[in-house]
């Protein structure tokens, strides 16, 4: 199995091949819109917004598994992230990223790069970087500041 062939819901439910993203560079994220790393969806769109044009893209997988802090419909956070962020990045369905009903694309992400202390995604805002043959290159923790991602993806592009 590879990055390419994970099947995944869009905010608005529809299916969404992950093969429409081969060949670009991917920042794969779990994120809460009541969490104290919510301001980083700022540092995201920047980020985005600095790089699309050159194959980047984010992917964005709400997440309500720590301390309930992505609470309602997936229109819900959609809208929250729009208004409040700006964001105009791809927005997924909420996913669970750790125990038994964990996203098969979190299952393979998890396999590919361990963090610090094991497979498990300790918080919200984990990201993982993919590089433009779907490859992990690198697994951030919430701490790192979408800023900080800056050199590792231009050396991906």
């Amino acid at each position: 199995m590879e990055l390419y062939d994970f099947i995944v819901k869009n905010a608005e439910g529809n299916d969404v091949c992950l093969s429409d993203y081969k060949g670009k560079v991917i920042l794969i994220v779990n994120t809460a819109t009541g969490c104290g790393f919510t301001p980083q969806y700022d540092g995201l769109q920047d980020l985005y917004e600095k790089y699309k044009s050159r194959g980047f893209e984010i992917l964005d997988f709400p997440c309500n598994q720590f301390g309930n802090q992505a609470p309602g419909t997936e229109e819900e956070i959609l809208d929250f992230c729009q208004s409040r962020y700006g964001i105009t990045f791809p927005q997924f369905a909420k996913i669970d990223v750790n125990g038994k009903n964990e996203s098969p694309l979190y299952t393979w992400l998890k396999k590919q790069k361990a963090g610090i202390f094991g497979n498990a995604i300790k918080w919200n805002f984990t990201k993982f970087l993919i590089d433009k043959n779907g490859n992990v290159t690198a697994r951030f923790a919430p701490t790192v500041t979408p800023e900080k991602l800056e050199n590792e993806i231009i050396k991906q592009l």
